[in-house]
């Protein structure tokens, strides 16, 4: 029984082995995108400047005279110029977290194989 389990555990073990880079960038690529996706869209949801950009005109406080509606255009303005700003920066740091996904197990592999060369050049 002992050896009937040993070789299952190697045999799952090698295919663990073959199975991971096409899982890495075929499936798990698939879910990093969907979670950066969903990170933007939380970002969205909390930074909204298009709910901002949709009520741009529209009085703040119910002040619509001249000054009230001034001040309530340009808060409204910068407030989406800011969120939109806030929201582009989040997309770029997403952008570059997927990338990162992607590039790690070459990143490994590419240390891997330096450290073995360094080693094997100064023995």
């Amino acid at each position: 029984m002992f050896l009937i389990l040993l070789q299952r555990m190697l045999l799952e073990l090698l295919w663990d082995i073959v199975y991971f880079p096409i899982w890495w960038y075929s499936d798990g690529a698939r879910r990093a995108l969907l979670f950066c996706v969903d990170l933007v869209i939380d970002v969205n949801a909390m930074l909204a400047p298009g709910l901002w950009l949709k009520n741009i005109f529209v009085p703040m406080f119910g002040q619509s005279d001249f000054q009230g509606r001034l001040v309530s255009f340009m808060m409204r303005f910068f407030n989406f110029v800011f969120r939109s700003i806030g929201l582009f920066i989040w997309l770029i740091l997403v952008v570059v977290l997927f990338f990162i996904w992607i590039l790690l197990p070459m990143f490994v592999i590419f240390m891997f194989v330096d450290s073995f060369i360094s080693l094997i050049s100064n023995s």
